[in-house]
């Protein structure tokens, strides 16, 4: 019942930005998507449509305080609704950041128009992650970084953000990220934090959605 607002992120390092491999386009990368997947319960278990509650920090000190609590619901890639308290719901249109809550369902790898590659290594403090970026369907490229031995994701470099993700969470058997602090590439200072307090899948979308 609330979001991942403009925002997504988490960190506390200057982000390792890798450049694809030119050489392994799709195999290599379809492999360690296949098995990132496997670790999420399977395709069948990824998120679609579900509800969240968070709380939103958005400020020069985001971690201070728990920030203001909202609500959205996720349609697919592109629909996605908010309200706060019991106000109206409304829509989200051409928001940047409905790629970010894309990219950690799983489902932005899974998509026919997605051009998946794999990046170098790092390590992202003292975690090794392995990286794959997504060109074509997002744009400018984003890239995605997953811990090695969890296969859960770690952090999203995107645009002049980087978003780590934490404090994992189970819902029917699959796997999401309820904290989100995105970080400034060029000062390396936090700017949000967001927090899932409940996350619920949809059968159906409520009725007072504006559609």
């Amino acid at each position: 019942m609330k979001i991942f607002s403009t925002v997504m992120t988490c960190v506390l390092c200057l982000p390792f930005v890798g450049v694809a491999q030119e050489s392994s386009p799709s195999t290599d990368a379809q492999e360690q998507i296949a098995q990132i997947v496997k670790a999420h319960g399977g395709k069948e278990l990824l998120l679609h449509r579900f509800q969240i509650q968070e709380q939103l920090n958005v400020s020069d000190n985001p971690e201070a305080a728990p920030g203001k609590p909202r609500e959205s619901v996720f349609d697919g890639h592109d629909r996605w609704w908010y309200r706060s308290g019991t106000g109206a719901w409304q829509k989200k249109e051409n928001e940047p950041a409905v790629n970010l809550v894309w990219v950690w369902t799983l489902q932005a790898f899974l998509d026919e128009k997605a051009k998946v590659t794999l990046l170098p290594d790092i390590v992202d403090g003292d975690v090794a992650c392995v990286g794959l970026r997504i060109s074509e369907s997002i744009t400018p490229p984003l890239d995605a970084y997953f811990d090695k031995e969890t296969l859960r994701l770690a952090r999203i470099d995107w645009r002049k953000d980087v978003h780590r993700f934490s404090d994992w969470r189970d819902v029917d058997e699959s796997h999401y990220p309820a904290r989100c602090i995105g970080y400034r590439k060029d000062t390396n200072k936090p700017w949000y934090v967001s927090q899932i307090s409940e996350l619920n899948r949809l059968e159906e979308l409520p009725d007072d959605l504006d559609r």
